[in-house]
């Protein structure tokens, strides 16, 4: 069997830093192949930003990647593998991710995180349906008809909103196993912000609670966000210690993690 073919895609990112962008998304090696990204700037919120990237372009297959994240070699190939399977399983899907949470709580990845110094979420052996993703990546497919919500407030929980908007139209969101490079700084803790994009999320979905996120969960008490503050506060030092210089070269941490070239074997 002949190696899958790279899929016709757009790479879509909301980036505030050329710099951080250069580094890791744009350096990533399918980029260089010709894949087009397209870069949002200045917008106000996540949604927005990527509602206005949909508009603006016209692919079926959208890839929405924070500007921090390294694709190692052969990942699209790996994606393209991984999609077909995909919609073997269920031809109705609308969302995959490289990293995501179903509802019993089990997180799926791998993904290599550089504030956290470590491999996270286990492999899934088969596309795993999921109530939430990691805002890091999420691949969207146009024809679903699903978009982003412009009302939902700054850079937070998208990823479980979108997942929501999925499954209130009847439609799949799926954890894939596709392992690429987060080089994202150390977070000591939450703040207002994401309280406000919590509070939100509650008041939008009250239907789907309560919902575990890659980072707390949204429940109707609120409870789950004061304890998840309280213990980033304690674990703060540890959590410190742990996280890896941003600074790394990804495709070294690639390297390092076993990813560095991500191309299916022919079979």
């Amino acid at each position: 069997m002949p190696l899958p073919q790279p899929l016709s895609l757009t790479v879509v990112c909301a980036s505030h830093s050329e710099a951080i962008l250069a580094a890791n998304l744009a350096a990533s090696p399918m980029m260089a192949a010709g894949v087009r990204l397209h870069v949002e700037r200045g917008a106000p919120s996540a949604s927005i930003a990527y509602n206005r990237a949909m508009d603006a372009t016209d692919s079926d297959l959208i890839l929405f990647v924070h500007h921090d994240v390294y694709l190692p070699r052969g990942w699209d190939l790996l994606l393209a593998q991984r999609l077909a399977d995909l919609g073997r399983h269920h031809p109705d899907w609308a969302l995959a991710g490289a990293y995501g949470v179903a509802a019993d709580y089990r997180q799926f990845g791998p993904v290599w995180t550089s504030s956290l110094g470590e491999i996270i979420g286990r492999v899934p052996l088969q596309p795993e349906p999921v109530v939430s993703f990691d805002e890091m990546l999420i691949v969207l497919r146009r024809s679903s008809g699903l978009r982003f919500d412009d009302a939902q407030p700054g850079w937070h929980m998208y990823g479980t909103d979108i997942v929501c908007r999925a499954r209130a139209a009847g439609q799949g969101a799926y954890a894939l196993g596709l392992p690429c490079i987060h080089n994202d700084r150390f977070h000591d803790g939450l703040g207002a912000d994401f309280t406000q994009s919590y509070r939100w999320m509650q008041a939008k979905w009250p239907q789907f609670l309560p919902i575990q996120t890659p980072v707390t969960k949204l429940s109707g008490s609120g409870l789950h966000l004061m304890r998840e503050r309280w213990n980033m506060r304690k674990s703060r030092a540890v959590r410190a210690g742990g996280a890896v210089d941003t600074g790394v070269p990804p495709a070294e941490l690639a390297a390092r993690c076993g990813w560095g070239d991500l191309t299916p074997p022919a079979a």
